[in-house]
């Protein structure tokens, strides 16, 4: 199979039909051999009972129902194992990504070697202080961070080699980051494409500031597994061990003043410079224990899979 299509949706009554057809006649015409995967997560409209339909009328066309809402991440875990294509492509429900682009998509990962592309929507059509200012702004701080050369990690169009996808694990609001979640797994070969973008024709926008604190959030997360995440001893340790030497210098050097230099002073535990020590030699101890706790959990068996499927249409078993 040359391509899977995984769709996740939130809402989308009214674009699913069109969107289809959009698809669908862009496969026909290129000859590709394809899946459309649609992951309703959670629609409390009549997008599933559209789905159905579809997946009636044409058997590549494939749907997962989650029981509820559980965030675009879980639907494109639930989607990417599902996928079978050699090229994955993933794009929104609304009809802002443009399915003209898939085929072009298609050929920089399969020809010309690429392991990750993504879209990159020059001109956009969004509101500018809603939703494009705090884009550039968020998009700025994940280049400086990540390392990764991409100006719009938002874009839902991109291209995946099928490796890619089954290798990384998308969990949180980590959707946004996929392209430094596949460097930090040893895809380094991502690049981007200027894609259309399309004003939204139906419903209202999912960003709102919530999840654009939530994207912050798991950027810190991902900058912090980036560099700590194989090995959490090397952080926790370092700043224990500094913190225990600050601790053991500091009480040897009153109990050397206590006993030889200043044995009529005050007590020990008079003197400030006590608790500093106390409170530095717990501090690393508790640094190095947390250190241990990061390495035990690391090597336990992670599921990165939380979310219940209600139903399904059209996976063979």
């Amino acid at each position: 199979m040359n391509i899977s299509i995984v769709i996740p949706l939130l809402n989308e009554e009214e674009s699913l039909n069109e969107l289809y057809r959009w698809i669908a006649e862009v496969m026909q015409s290129n000859g590709f051999l394809y899946e459309l995967i649609f992951i309703d997560d959670g629609s409390t409209d009549d997008s599933w009972k559209i789905i159905e339909k579809i997946s009636e009328e044409n058997p590549v066309v494939k749907g997962i129902r989650f029981q509820k809402n559980y965030g675009k991440s879980q639907a494109l875990h639930a989607g990417f194992a599902m996928a079978k294509g050699d090229v994955i492509i993933t794009m929104d429900a609304d009809l802002q990504d443009n399915p003209e682009e898939i085929p072009e998509l298609y050929k920089m990962i399969t020809e010309d070697g690429f392991d990750l592309v993504s879209g990159w929507k020059k001109k956009r059509y969004d509101s500018v202080l809603s939703k494009n200012m705090p884009s550039k702004l968020f998009n700025y701080a994940a280049r400086r961070t990540s390392g990764v050369k991409l100006h719009d990690f938002n874009c839902g169009l991109k291209a995946y080699k099928k490796d890619v996808v089954k290798t990384i694990e998308v969990t949180g609001e980590m959707h946004r980051y996929i392209p430094v979640l596949a460097k930090n797994a040893g895809f380094g070969n991502i690049t981007e494409k200027p894609v259309l973008h399309q004003a939204r024709k139906y419903g209202t926008t999912k960003f709102g500031a919530e999840r654009f604190i939530r994207g912050f959030l798991d950027l810190i997360t991902i900058w912090f597994l980036s560099r700590f995440g194989k090995r959490p001893m090397h952080l926790f340790g370092a700043w224990g061990a500094l913190m225990l030497i600050i601790g053991f210098l500091l009480a040897l050097y009153l109990g050397i003043d206590k006993l030889f230099l200043n044995p009529f002073g005050r007590l020990i535990t008079e003197r400030p410079q006590f608790y500093i020590a106390l409170t530095a030699m717990i501090l690393g101890t508790q640094l190095f224990l947390a250190g241990f706790l990061g390495e035990l959990i690391l090597r336990s068996k992670k599921d990165s899979r939380n979310y219940i499927i209600k139903e399904q249409r059209n996976f063979q078993d």
